[in-house]
Protein backbone atom coordinates (compact mmCIF):
# COMPACT_ATOMS: atom_id res chain seq x y z
CA UNK A 1 0.00 0.00 0.00
CA UNK A 2 1.58 3.21 -1.11
CA UNK A 3 0.13 5.27 1.73
CA UNK A 4 1.79 7.66 4.13
CA UNK A 5 1.02 5.33 6.98
CA UNK A 6 -1.97 3.48 8.34
CA UNK A 7 -2.05 5.34 11.58
CA UNK A 8 -0.11 7.77 13.70
CA UNK A 9 -0.75 11.43 14.42
CA UNK A 10 -2.24 12.73 11.19
CA UNK A 11 -4.31 15.60 9.97
CA UNK A 12 -7.92 14.84 9.02
CA UNK A 13 -8.26 13.47 5.52
CA UNK A 14 -9.81 16.69 4.24
CA UNK A 15 -6.78 18.70 5.36
CA UNK A 16 -4.38 16.23 3.76
CA UNK A 17 -5.96 16.93 0.37
CA UNK A 18 -7.98 13.70 0.36
CA UNK A 19 -11.64 14.01 -0.46
CA UNK A 20 -14.30 11.66 0.73
CA UNK A 21 -15.58 9.18 -1.83
CA UNK A 22 -18.93 10.11 -3.27
CA UNK A 23 -21.76 8.12 -4.78
CA UNK A 24 -24.09 5.51 -3.39
CA UNK A 25 -21.77 2.63 -4.23
CA UNK A 26 -18.68 4.08 -2.48
CA UNK A 27 -17.98 3.65 1.22
CA UNK A 28 -18.88 6.57 3.43
CA UNK A 29 -17.69 7.42 6.91
CA UNK A 30 -20.01 5.64 9.33
CA UNK A 31 -20.99 3.00 6.79
CA UNK A 32 -20.55 -0.67 7.72
CA UNK A 33 -18.89 -3.11 5.38
CA UNK A 34 -20.49 -6.55 5.61
CA UNK A 35 -21.90 -5.56 9.03
CA UNK A 36 -18.44 -6.00 10.51
CA UNK A 37 -16.15 -3.09 9.61
CA UNK A 38 -17.35 0.43 10.37
CA UNK A 39 -15.59 3.07 8.27
CA UNK A 40 -13.98 5.75 10.49
CA UNK A 41 -11.99 7.84 8.00
CA UNK A 42 -10.12 7.85 4.71
CA UNK A 43 -6.40 7.28 5.12
CA UNK A 44 -5.43 7.58 1.48
CA UNK A 45 -6.65 7.26 -2.08
CA UNK A 46 -4.15 5.52 -4.35
CA UNK A 47 -4.25 5.04 -8.09
CA UNK A 48 -6.27 1.85 -7.76
CA UNK A 49 -7.73 1.68 -4.26
CA UNK A 50 -9.03 3.55 -1.24
CA UNK A 51 -7.42 2.93 2.15
CA UNK A 52 -9.73 3.41 5.13
CA UNK A 53 -9.34 3.28 8.87
CA UNK A 54 -12.18 1.17 10.20
CA UNK A 55 -13.38 -0.40 13.43
CA UNK A 56 -13.64 -4.18 13.53
CA UNK A 57 -16.93 -4.61 15.39
CA UNK A 58 -16.11 -8.21 16.34
CA UNK A 59 -12.86 -7.32 18.14
CA UNK A 60 -13.33 -3.62 18.90
CA UNK A 61 -9.90 -2.91 17.36
CA UNK A 62 -9.01 -0.48 14.57
CA UNK A 63 -8.00 -1.98 11.22
CA UNK A 64 -6.97 -0.70 7.79
CA UNK A 65 -9.23 -1.67 4.90
CA UNK A 66 -8.11 -1.54 1.28
CA UNK A 67 -10.97 -1.28 -1.23
CA UNK A 68 -10.44 -1.13 -5.02
CA UNK A 69 -11.78 1.79 -6.96
CA UNK A 70 -15.00 0.87 -8.72
CA UNK A 71 -13.34 1.23 -12.12
CA UNK A 72 -11.00 -1.65 -11.30
CA UNK A 73 -13.34 -4.05 -9.53
CA UNK A 74 -14.58 -5.51 -12.80
CA UNK A 75 -11.14 -5.75 -14.41
CA UNK A 76 -10.10 -9.45 -14.45
CA UNK A 77 -6.38 -8.71 -14.33
CA UNK A 78 -6.66 -6.35 -11.40
CA UNK A 79 -9.08 -8.66 -9.59
CA UNK A 80 -6.65 -11.61 -9.87
CA UNK A 81 -3.81 -9.44 -8.65
CA UNK A 82 -5.91 -8.18 -5.74
CA UNK A 83 -6.89 -11.74 -4.78
CA UNK A 84 -3.28 -12.85 -4.97
CA UNK A 85 -2.15 -9.99 -2.73
CA UNK A 86 -4.65 -11.06 -0.06
CA UNK A 87 -3.79 -14.75 -0.44
CA UNK A 88 -0.07 -14.09 -0.02
CA UNK A 89 -0.65 -11.71 2.88
CA UNK A 90 -2.76 -14.19 4.84
CA UNK A 91 0.00 -16.82 4.63
CA UNK A 92 2.59 -14.53 6.26
CA UNK A 93 3.19 -14.12 9.98
CA UNK A 94 6.30 -12.15 10.91
CA UNK A 95 6.79 -9.08 13.13
CA UNK A 96 8.51 -7.26 10.25
CA UNK A 97 5.69 -7.80 7.75
CA UNK A 98 2.30 -6.10 7.63
CA UNK A 99 -0.26 -8.48 9.06
CA UNK A 100 -3.29 -9.34 6.92
CA UNK A 101 -6.53 -10.21 8.68
CA UNK A 102 -9.42 -12.38 7.48
CA UNK A 103 -12.51 -10.49 6.36
CA UNK A 104 -16.09 -11.67 6.20
CA UNK A 105 -16.72 -15.25 5.07
CA UNK A 106 -18.72 -13.92 2.12
CA UNK A 107 -17.71 -10.45 0.95
CA UNK A 108 -20.13 -8.04 -0.67
CA UNK A 109 -17.24 -6.57 -2.70
CA UNK A 110 -13.45 -7.07 -2.93
CA UNK A 111 -11.44 -5.67 -0.02
CA UNK A 112 -8.43 -6.52 2.13
CA UNK A 113 -8.23 -6.09 5.91
CA UNK A 114 -4.89 -5.34 7.57
CA UNK A 115 -3.54 -4.31 10.92
CA UNK A 116 -3.70 -0.60 11.64
CA UNK A 117 -0.28 0.89 12.41
CA UNK A 118 0.86 4.02 14.20
CA UNK A 119 3.89 5.66 12.61
CA UNK A 120 5.25 6.98 9.32
CA UNK A 121 6.73 5.51 6.17
CA UNK A 122 10.44 5.55 5.49
CA UNK A 123 9.67 7.85 2.55
CA UNK A 124 8.05 10.37 4.90
CA UNK A 125 11.08 10.18 7.19
CA UNK A 126 13.48 10.77 4.28
CA UNK A 127 11.47 13.78 3.12
CA UNK A 128 12.10 15.32 6.53
CA UNK A 129 15.74 14.36 7.03
CA UNK A 130 16.98 13.35 3.56
CA UNK A 131 20.05 11.51 4.87
CA UNK A 132 19.88 9.29 7.96
CA UNK A 133 22.73 8.62 10.39
CA UNK A 134 24.73 5.60 9.24
CA UNK A 135 23.95 3.55 12.33
CA UNK A 136 20.21 4.08 11.96
CA UNK A 137 20.23 3.33 8.24
CA UNK A 138 22.10 0.10 8.91
CA UNK A 139 19.67 -0.87 11.66
CA UNK A 140 16.67 -0.32 9.38
CA UNK A 141 18.29 -2.27 6.54
CA UNK A 142 19.13 -5.14 8.89
CA UNK A 143 15.53 -5.41 10.07
CA UNK A 144 14.30 -5.38 6.49
CA UNK A 145 16.78 -8.18 5.73
CA UNK A 146 15.32 -10.22 8.58
CA UNK A 147 11.80 -9.84 7.18
CA UNK A 148 13.00 -10.57 3.64
CA UNK A 149 14.72 -13.75 4.78
CA UNK A 150 11.39 -14.94 6.17
CA UNK A 151 9.57 -13.96 2.96
CA UNK A 152 12.06 -15.70 0.71
CA UNK A 153 12.01 -18.86 2.81
CA UNK A 154 8.23 -18.85 2.28
CA UNK A 155 8.76 -18.62 -1.47
CA UNK A 156 7.56 -15.00 -1.74
CA UNK A 157 9.40 -12.24 -3.63
CA UNK A 158 8.17 -8.72 -2.90
CA UNK A 159 9.40 -7.07 -6.15
CA UNK A 160 8.43 -3.52 -5.17
CA UNK A 161 10.53 -2.60 -2.15
CA UNK A 162 10.85 1.15 -1.73
CA UNK A 163 10.70 3.69 1.13
CA UNK A 164 6.95 4.16 0.59
CA UNK A 165 6.42 0.48 1.40
CA UNK A 166 8.39 0.46 4.66
CA UNK A 167 6.45 1.56 7.75
CA UNK A 168 8.49 2.86 10.69
CA UNK A 169 6.15 2.20 13.59
CA UNK A 170 5.80 4.43 16.63
CA UNK A 171 6.84 1.54 18.91
CA UNK A 172 10.23 1.21 17.19
CA UNK A 173 9.38 -1.74 14.95
CA UNK A 174 8.96 -1.67 11.19
CA UNK A 175 6.79 -3.41 8.59
CA UNK A 176 7.19 -4.28 4.94
CA UNK A 177 3.92 -3.38 3.20
CA UNK A 178 2.18 -3.65 -0.18
CA UNK A 179 2.29 -7.08 -1.78
CA UNK A 180 0.39 -5.91 -4.86
CA UNK A 181 3.01 -7.22 -7.32
CA UNK A 182 4.59 -9.84 -5.07
CA UNK A 183 5.38 -13.23 -6.59
CA UNK A 184 4.80 -16.51 -4.81
CA UNK A 185 6.29 -19.80 -5.94
CA UNK A 186 2.82 -21.29 -5.48
CA UNK A 187 0.96 -18.75 -7.65
CA UNK A 188 0.54 -18.64 -11.39
CA UNK A 189 1.98 -15.84 -13.44
CA UNK A 190 -0.34 -12.98 -14.35
CA UNK A 191 -0.43 -12.21 -18.06
CA UNK A 192 -3.27 -9.71 -18.20
CA UNK A 193 -2.62 -6.43 -19.98
CA UNK A 194 -0.53 -4.01 -17.97
CA UNK A 195 0.68 -6.60 -15.45
CA UNK A 196 3.38 -8.35 -17.46
CA UNK A 197 5.51 -5.29 -18.17
CA UNK A 198 8.58 -4.51 -16.00
CA UNK A 199 7.26 -4.04 -12.48
CA UNK A 200 8.55 -1.93 -9.68
CA UNK A 201 9.50 1.72 -9.17
CA UNK A 202 12.18 3.31 -11.42
CA UNK A 203 14.36 4.49 -8.51
CA UNK A 204 14.47 1.01 -6.96
CA UNK A 205 13.69 -1.45 -9.76
CA UNK A 206 16.34 -4.06 -10.53
CA UNK A 207 18.03 -4.43 -13.95
CA UNK A 208 16.35 -7.79 -14.52
CA UNK A 209 12.94 -6.22 -13.94
CA UNK A 210 13.76 -3.52 -16.49
CA UNK A 211 14.41 -6.38 -18.92
CA UNK A 212 10.95 -7.78 -18.20
CA UNK A 213 12.08 -10.74 -16.09
CA UNK A 214 10.19 -11.87 -13.00
CA UNK A 215 13.19 -11.76 -10.68
CA UNK A 216 14.03 -13.76 -7.58
CA UNK A 217 15.20 -13.14 -4.02
CA UNK A 218 18.20 -11.17 -5.29
CA UNK A 219 15.77 -8.74 -6.93
CA UNK A 220 14.60 -7.69 -3.47
CA UNK A 221 18.21 -7.40 -2.26
CA UNK A 222 18.96 -5.01 -5.13
CA UNK A 223 16.01 -2.83 -4.08
CA UNK A 224 17.21 -2.91 -0.48
CA UNK A 225 20.68 -1.86 -1.64
CA UNK A 226 19.08 1.06 -3.49
CA UNK A 227 17.17 2.04 -0.35
CA UNK A 228 20.33 1.86 1.78
CA UNK A 229 22.10 4.02 -0.82
CA UNK A 230 19.26 6.55 -0.55
CA UNK A 231 19.20 6.49 3.25
CA UNK A 232 22.95 7.14 3.52
CA UNK A 233 23.46 9.63 0.67
CA UNK A 234 20.13 11.45 0.50
CA UNK A 235 19.61 10.62 -3.20
CA UNK A 236 18.66 7.48 -5.15
CA UNK A 237 21.43 5.54 -6.96
CA UNK A 238 20.38 6.80 -10.40
CA UNK A 239 18.84 10.10 -11.38
CA UNK A 240 17.43 11.35 -14.67
CA UNK A 241 14.87 13.51 -16.41
CA UNK A 242 12.45 10.62 -16.92
CA UNK A 243 12.00 6.95 -15.93
CA UNK A 244 13.50 5.70 -19.20
CA UNK A 245 16.78 7.49 -18.54
CA UNK A 246 16.91 6.01 -15.04
CA UNK A 247 16.14 2.47 -16.20
CA UNK A 248 18.64 2.71 -19.05
CA UNK A 249 21.34 3.82 -16.62
CA UNK A 250 20.57 0.77 -14.50
CA UNK A 251 21.20 -1.52 -17.47
CA UNK A 252 24.30 0.14 -18.87
CA UNK A 253 26.27 1.37 -15.88
CA UNK A 254 26.77 1.67 -12.15
CA UNK A 255 25.75 4.37 -9.67
CA UNK A 256 28.19 6.94 -8.40
CA UNK A 257 30.17 5.64 -5.45
CA UNK A 258 28.20 6.37 -2.24
CA UNK A 259 31.20 7.93 -0.50
CA UNK A 260 31.51 10.51 -3.27
CA UNK A 261 28.06 11.71 -2.28
CA UNK A 262 28.63 11.30 1.46
CA UNK A 263 32.33 11.30 2.45
CA UNK A 264 31.36 10.56 6.06
CA UNK A 265 30.05 7.12 5.07
CA UNK A 266 32.26 4.20 6.10
CA UNK A 267 34.06 2.21 3.41
CA UNK A 268 32.46 -0.98 4.74
CA UNK A 269 28.89 0.27 4.26
CA UNK A 270 29.80 1.46 0.76
CA UNK A 271 31.09 -2.05 0.06
CA UNK A 272 27.81 -3.61 1.24
CA UNK A 273 25.71 -1.17 -0.82
CA UNK A 274 27.68 -1.78 -4.02
CA UNK A 275 27.59 -5.54 -3.43
CA UNK A 276 23.80 -5.42 -3.28
CA UNK A 277 23.65 -3.16 -6.36
CA UNK A 278 25.61 -5.44 -8.68
CA UNK A 279 23.86 -5.44 -12.05
CA UNK A 280 24.42 -9.18 -12.43
CA UNK A 281 22.15 -10.95 -9.87
CA UNK A 282 24.68 -13.75 -9.45
CA UNK A 283 27.23 -11.24 -8.12
CA UNK A 284 24.93 -9.93 -5.39
CA UNK A 285 24.48 -11.35 -1.91
CA UNK A 286 23.22 -14.93 -2.21
CA UNK A 287 20.52 -14.34 0.42
CA UNK A 288 18.98 -11.78 2.76
CA UNK A 289 20.56 -13.67 5.67
CA UNK A 290 24.03 -13.19 4.14
CA UNK A 291 23.43 -9.46 3.69
CA UNK A 292 22.10 -9.15 7.24
CA UNK A 293 25.22 -10.91 8.54
CA UNK A 294 27.44 -8.21 7.03
CA UNK A 295 25.19 -5.36 8.16
CA UNK A 296 25.17 -6.62 11.74
CA UNK A 297 28.97 -6.74 11.87
CA UNK A 298 29.96 -4.32 9.13
CA UNK A 299 33.20 -3.22 10.75
CA UNK A 300 34.58 -6.64 9.80
CA UNK A 301 33.51 -6.51 6.16
CA UNK A 302 36.41 -7.12 3.78
CA UNK A 303 36.98 -4.31 1.29
CA UNK A 304 37.29 -5.32 -2.36
CA UNK A 305 37.55 -1.86 -3.90
CA UNK A 306 34.25 -2.26 -5.75
CA UNK A 307 34.04 1.53 -6.03
CA UNK A 308 37.10 1.51 -8.30
CA UNK A 309 35.40 -0.81 -10.83
CA UNK A 310 32.26 1.26 -11.35
CA UNK A 311 31.29 2.12 -14.94
CA UNK A 312 29.40 5.25 -15.92
CA UNK A 313 26.01 4.60 -17.59
CA UNK A 314 25.71 5.13 -21.33
CA UNK A 315 23.61 8.03 -22.57
CA UNK A 316 20.03 7.04 -23.32
CA UNK A 317 18.68 7.92 -26.74
CA UNK A 318 14.98 7.61 -27.38
CA UNK A 319 14.07 5.38 -30.26
CA UNK A 320 12.56 7.15 -33.25
CA UNK A 321 8.80 6.53 -33.08
CA UNK A 322 7.37 4.34 -35.82
CA UNK A 323 4.75 6.85 -36.99
CA UNK A 324 7.26 9.52 -38.13
CA UNK A 325 9.17 6.82 -40.01
CA UNK A 326 6.02 5.72 -41.82
CA UNK A 327 5.11 9.33 -42.62
CA UNK A 328 8.57 10.01 -44.04
CA UNK A 329 8.35 6.88 -46.21
CA UNK A 330 4.94 7.96 -47.56
CA UNK A 331 6.25 11.44 -48.37
CA UNK A 332 9.15 9.89 -50.28
CA UNK A 333 6.82 7.60 -52.20
CA UNK A 334 4.51 10.50 -53.11
CA UNK A 335 7.48 12.59 -54.22
CA UNK A 336 8.77 9.74 -56.41
CA UNK A 337 5.26 9.32 -57.91
CA UNK A 338 5.01 12.97 -58.93
CA UNK A 339 8.54 12.96 -60.33
CA UNK A 340 7.65 9.97 -62.50
CA UNK A 341 4.41 11.64 -63.65
CA UNK A 342 6.32 14.79 -64.56
CA UNK A 343 8.98 12.80 -66.41
CA UNK A 344 6.45 10.81 -68.47
CA UNK A 345 4.48 14.00 -69.22
CA UNK A 346 7.60 15.74 -70.42
CA UNK A 347 8.62 12.76 -72.53
CA UNK A 348 5.13 12.52 -74.15
CA UNK A 349 5.13 16.20 -74.97
CA UNK A 350 8.60 15.96 -76.49
CA UNK A 351 7.52 13.08 -78.78
CA UNK A 352 4.38 14.94 -79.97
CA UNK A 353 6.49 17.93 -80.98
CA UNK A 354 9.11 15.96 -82.93
CA UNK A 355 9.04 15.99 -86.91
CA UNK A 356 7.50 12.94 -88.68
CA UNK A 357 9.28 10.83 -91.33
CA UNK A 358 8.15 13.12 -94.24
CA UNK A 359 9.84 16.04 -92.60
CA UNK A 360 6.50 17.83 -92.07
CA UNK A 361 5.69 18.82 -88.54
CA UNK A 362 2.47 17.77 -86.90
CA UNK A 363 1.77 21.37 -86.11
CA UNK A 364 0.00 23.71 -88.52
CA UNK A 365 2.36 24.34 -91.46
CA UNK A 366 3.25 27.92 -91.83
CA UNK A 367 3.53 28.70 -95.54
CA UNK A 368 5.65 31.52 -96.68
CA UNK A 369 4.04 34.15 -98.69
Amino acid sequence: MNTPGFGGVRLPASRRGITQPSGATDLQVGQRLDDRFEIIEVINRGGMAWIYRALDLTTGKPVAVKVPLLDFESDPGFFSRFQREEHIGLTLDHPGILKFLPGAAEKSRPYIVMEYLEGQTLAARLRKESCLPESEAVRIASRICEALDYLHCKGVIHRDLKPENIMLCANGTLRIMDFGIAKSSNSRRLTFGGLSAPMGTPDFISPEQVQGKRGDARTDLYALGAMLYTMTTGVPPYEGDNPYVIMNARLTGDPEAPRKRNPQLSAQIEEIILHALERNPFRRFPSAAAMKGELDDYSEVALTDRFMRLRSPQMWRARTPLLPKIAALLVCQIAVFFLLVAWFSHRSHHRSSAPDSSGVTNATTVQSK
